[in-house]
């Protein structure tokens, strides 16, 4: 069975980083399969880094090792982790871009040492391909580090339920369709107050005639806010960390 190997950064294609890190892999474990999540995260953008780790990490079977490297803290205090949980693996910084696995019960994790050789700014190449590589050929997490007891970052922000009834959110990221993503779980009637209007929560895009905008529960199980055929972040002003409002209509 070759080992499976996913691959999630915000290094684009352009300037060769994503190469090297498939040539530490593939020098290391010549029969990984190695498949390509995406590396147009946007630079930086830990949160959205966050949110698209929570929609596959699981759905790949169990042994997958999942390399997440957004790491705009690379080379500072940030601990580099290993993580098993749910009979799967991860490896990348500790900056909550792992947190989708961090929370599960059986999760743990260890703080992977730095070689005095590694880059100061490329530790995706120098210290978490090594790391995924090394679970590849079946070395123990254990054996990799020694254990994490700080606390682990968790970018999870939590809506707050008002005494009416109310529950305020926020918008924690917006996709490429300009739908805007809120840490509102469980929502399934009512109305959305966002962008200075309300909007209705309904179950599907259709719902709604074209141009008009909707909330509904999307594939990753949070409230989405969107515009039909259109751009809710652009027709609504919505942007990352805007205060969203659900209430019963």
């Amino acid at each position: 069975m070759h080992p499976l190997i996913t691959l999630l950064s915000d290094f684009g294609t352009a300037d060769g980083y994503v190469a090297e890190m498939k040539g530490v892999l593939y020098s290391q474990v010549p029969d990984a399969r190695v498949v390509d999540v995406s590396h147009e995260i946007p630079p930086h953008d830990v949160e959205l880094a966050r949110l698209t780790v929570a929609r596959y990490w699981r759905r790949f079977p169990a042994g997958t090792i999942h390399l997440v490297i957004v790491d705009p803290g690379v080379g500072s205090a940030r601990a580099g982790l290993g993580v098993s949980s749910d009979d799967r693996y991860l490896v990348g910084p500790d900056n909550g871009v792992l947190s989708p696995a961090l929370l599960l019960a059986d999760a743990t994790a260890v703080t992977l040492p730095v070689p005095a050789s590694a880059s100061r700014t490329f530790h995706g190449r120098d210290v978490f391909a090594p790391a995924a590589a090394a679970l590849a050929r079946g070395t123990p997490l254990s054996a990799l580090g020694t254990p994490h007891d700080v606390p682990i970052v968790r970018r999870t922000p939590e809506a707050v339920r008002r005494e009416d009834g109310a529950i305020i959110g926020e918008v924690i990221a917006i996709d490429r369709f300009g739908n805007a993503v809120t840490n509102l779980v469980g929502v399934r009637n009512g109305v959305i107050a966002a962008g200075g209007r309300p909007v209705p929560v309904r179950s599907t895009y259709a719902d709604v005639a074209s141009g008009a905008a909707v909330a509904l529960t999307g594939s990753s199980g949070l409230l989405e806010i969107a515009v039909r055929d259109g751009n809710a972040s652009q027709g609504l002003r919505l942007d990352r960390g805007a205060t969203v409002v659900w209430y019963r209509a």
